[in-house]
């Protein structure tokens, strides 16, 4: 009779508490707020720059500076996708009761590439490769080389090959790895050419102010320019070009 008392307590104490977590969401109006944010990495704390904010209702975005901070007009019942080159995109709730003069701070984690070690051990008597062409050295780690092909395979190897051919179009382990090493190198131009394209730079170029240097940045991320650029005067050529063409539409 004793638990049955207790068990009973415990029903309606969750079910008491779970109609006012409702109950806090259906009596929100939806008002417009101004958000202050800034985003950290989960790992060391640090603010992370130029990271796209997203209004999942209407669209809208904009990019965090190079203090990870944003700010944005929304509704106070909004939810925003939160996404960044080498960490893992994340979805965020803003509380209906924030304080619009606190800063809302959100946290991501950044993407790991688990490599295991690995060890060879052995002993063959020494082979003379003299004489012999050597093939082209592949700069790619051996756990993620491909079982087929590590790049996309001519035509003409379904005829000659179509195992191989196959197993790179249809193999899940093989798109994940092509898309492991897809996501190391952009990660690498990201750190190469970020010292040539920030907020500041297209702000000096273009003699936009900040919030106007937001959605022009998002403009210019969607066309996936810096991936045909190499350097710091393509990037300013290229800055320069979407920006007339960003006026004219």
């Amino acid at each position: 009779m004793k638990k049955a008392l207790i068990l009973f307590s415990l029903f309606c104490f969750f079910l008491n508490g779970g109609q006012l977590v409702a109950q806090d969401f259906i009596d929100v109006d939806p008002i417009l707020i101004h958000l202050n944010g800034q985003i950290l990495n989960r790992d060391d704390g640090l603010p992370v720059p130029y990271v796209h904010v997203v209004n999942m209702r209407n669209h809208a975005g904009t990019t965090t500076n190079s203090q990870g901070r944003f700010s944005m007009e929304m509704l106070n019942v909004d939810s925003l996708a939160i996404s960044a080159m080498g960490f893992m995109k994340e979805f965020v709730h803003v509380p209906p009761k924030h304080h619009p003069d606190s800063v809302f701070t959100i946290w991501i984690r950044p993407i790991r590439f688990a490599i295991g070690e690995v060890e060879v051990k052995g002993k063959s008597n020494a082979i003379s490769m003299e004489g012999i062409s050597t093939g082209k050295p592949v700069d790619i780690d051996p756990e993620l080389r491909g079982d087929a092909f590590n790049s996309k395979p001519p035509w003409y190897a379904a005829v000659f090959s179509p195992a191989s051919f196959l197993q790179y179009h249809i193999s899940r382990k093989e798109r994940q790895k092509r898309e492991v090493r897809s996501a190391i190198v952009s990660e690498k131009r990201w750190e190469y050419l970020s010292q040539y394209y920030s907020k500041e730079i297209v702000m000096e170029l273009t003699g936009l102010d900040e919030l106007e240097a937001d959605s022009f940045m998002i403009y210019f991320n969607s066309k996936g320019i810096l991936n045909d650029v190499n350097n710091n005067y393509q990037v300013r050529e290229a800055i320069l070009e979407q920006f007339e063409l960003y006026q004219q539409e």
